[in-house]
């Protein structure tokens, strides 16, 4: 399988691709990453160093790619957090004409606004442009549930209402939407949980809920989902195994002590993953 991520990268730390690549190589993945920007560390330290890499150099290296003859086996493109509305119509174009070289490719987009409790942290006209413009495009999506509530025009909370707003977003034009965080009042105290819904059906996967933020996990939770789905065509398989993964990544983070994710040391999590939470089939 091949992959091309675009995505930000790091020097220190994992997220975007920082996050991304190595967890899909370590699962057998070749990864073609393409940088939107190279960062010292993730903004969230409130000061970092870097360029932002202009959306017509991230179309030439999607360019060079191009001409080298490998669109035709690339397998799925795989794209977060957007900082910028040029960078989404590189995406596009690059998604156009993988997909016209090979017709079984899909893309994946993991539509990065906010968070419930920091709200929206990306510029006004992202959210709208992921909305109106980038979800319909996409195969895969994969929001957290404050992300789901607005790109629907919904609030979901329950597991009802929740499905419904998937089904809303499936028929924007995705047909395999993963919702990374699920919390409604009636779940298991302590515990979150992910939702994966295809045409086959929909299913739920419920973990404990650590005491942390990590930034870069979900890049790293779309990234394994995507890369099983595409392997296997099984949602619910795909679920347990990123839940496991990612799981045992944030623990071992918890345990080290250390604010950036324990990439490397939880390489076995991504390679053999324990399966230790069982997923439950909710229609």
């Amino acid at each position: 399988m091949k992959v091309l991520s675009i995505q930000s990268a790091v020097a220190y730390g994992h997220v975007g691709n920082s996050a991304a690549v190595f967890p899909l190589q370590r699962i057998g993945v070749e990864v073609l990453p393409v940088y939107t920007v190279t960062f010292s560390n993730h903004t969230g330290y409130g000061a970092w160093r870097g360029p932002l890499i202009s959306p017509d150099d991230v179309r030439e290296v999607i360019t060079g790619i191009e001409e080298r003859g490998v669109f035709p086996q690339i397998d799925v493109i795989l794209s977060g957090y957007q900082g910028s509305e040029g960078i989404a119509d590189v995406i596009l174009d690059a998604v156009a004409r993988i997909k016209a070289a090979n017709p079984a490719a899909i893309y994946a987009c993991d539509p990065v606004m906010g968070n419930a409790k920091s709200g929206c942290f990306v510029a006004p006209a992202i959210p709208v442009l992921l909305r109106e413009r980038v979800v319909p495009a996409a195969d895969i999506i994969t929001p957290n549930q404050f992300e789901l509530g607005y790109l629907t025009g919904t609030e979901p909370d329950t597991l009802e209402s929740t499905l419904h707003s998937v089904d809303l977003a499936r028929a924007m034009g995705p047909r395999t939407v993963l919702v990374t965080s699920v919390e409604r009042p009636d779940r298991d105290e302590g515990t979150l949980e992910m939702l994966a819904v295809d045409n086959d059906g929909a299913w739920i996967v419920s973990t404990p809920q650590l005491p942390m933020k990590a930034n870069g996990s979900g890049d790293v939770t779309a990234a394994l989902f995507t890369a099983h789905y595409r392997r296997s065509g099984d949602a619910a398989d795909a679920l347990a195994r990123a839940a496991s993964s990612v799981f045992d990544l944030l623990q071992n983070t918890l345990d080290s002590g250390e604010r950036e994710l324990q990439l490397v040391e939880s390489q076995e999590a991504y390679a053999h993953p324990r399966m230790q939470f069982a997923v439950r089939q909710v229609r």
